[in-house]
């Protein structure tokens, strides 16, 4: 699932491309019996109404919370898009194919010289914004979780969609007395999964956790209310830098992620923990292994050696 690093680098791409074009049409390959009534563009009625109030209005910046991307209308509506477990944004010149083919999918690249948007990966396009100026942004959605709905900008943050959501962690108030009253909320609770909670901490998840946890020696069953306190301004710290650091890189395609231009990210290639398994320990005087551990439906990747349960 694309995290706090994905989305930032996708909200850097709509600002960059896609400011001030004027949105013509809307299209969505979605249509899910379970989604009817629903107020996303899964359901066929909610899909007439999103595209009815989108047409014609601008697109004035688009900005993040948590793991969503909000897109912002000269209209006074946001367009928010949560890209869930293979969803991401791209922009470019589409054609709509005259049929379908075997996946299903009824969208290509208009060039097709154009590497990354013909990347396979890119291929499951399900949501599309036409553009005045015949591009179009597109989300290719391989396993159709991605919700898209429209909220009037005013009502964004207490909307149910949002409301919910903790602190962001790369906010400059958010320092170490807030990111302590935040996570001690769940003092039994093992920080990984704590960190991983959107209504705890915004934004984080498997992958940012691991190596956050890989870099501070902290064990990821760990209870939180077992964290020594001159551990706190580390954790803090390495949270902020891998999390920039992510953005930096342009995001993680270890799985299916991709950037506005169909591209791959770099943060794969920096992993410490993630998906390394079996490999041995890259901490400098480690003789450790990477141990693959299941712990409430996700996986936790950390050192076997440097990170030890906290005696007490």
């Amino acid at each position: 699932m694309p995290e706090l690093p994905e989305v930032q680098t996708t909200v850097n791409g709509i600002n960059e491309y896609l400011k001030g074009l004027t949105i013509s049409d809307a299209w969505s390959g979605y249509n899910s019996a379970s989604h009817k009534g629903a107020d996303n563009i899964k359901d066929t009625v909610y899909f007439t109404y999103f595209k009815k109030e989108v047409t014609g209005a601008k697109i004035v910046n688009a900005s993040r919370r948590g793991k969503n991307v909000l897109i912002h209308l000269s209209n006074g509506k946001t367009i928010l898009i949560h890209m869930k477990m293979t969803g991401h944004v791209m922009h470019g010149a589409y054609k709509k194919l005259p049929h379908k083919d075997a996946q299903g999918e009824t969208w290509r690249p208009a060039d097709p010289t154009n590497k990354a948007l013909n990347d396979s990966f890119n291929r499951f396009v399900h949501f599309v914004l036409a553009f005045t100026n015949e591009t179009h942004m597109v989300m290719s959605d391989m396993r159709k979780f991605a919700k898209v709905t429209l909220i009037k900008s005013t009502e964004l943050h207490t909307s149910p969609h949002l409301s919910s959501h903790g602190p962001e962690p790369l906010e400059d108030s958010f320092g170490v007395k807030e990111f302590k009253e935040a996570v001690l909320k769940k003092p039994n609770g093992p920080i990984k999964l704590v960190l991983m909670n959107p209504e705890i901490v915004s934004g984080i998840g498997n992958i940012y956790s691991d190596e956050i946890l890989w870099l501070t020696g902290i064990h990821p069953l760990e209870k939180v209310k077992n964290i020594p306190e001159p551990k706190w301004p580390a954790l803090l710290k390495v949270t902020k830098d891998v999390l920039n650091k992510g953005i930096d890189f342009g995001g993680d395609s270890m799985s299916d992620y991709r950037n506005i231009k169909g591209e791959r990210g770099e943060f794969q290639n920096k992993h410490n923990a993630y998906r390394k398994t079996g490999e041995k320990c890259s901490k400098p005087g480690c003789k450790g292994k990477i141990i693959r551990l299941k712990m409430g439906g996700r996986s936790a990747h950390f050192c076997g050696t440097h990170q030890k349960p906290i005696k007490k």
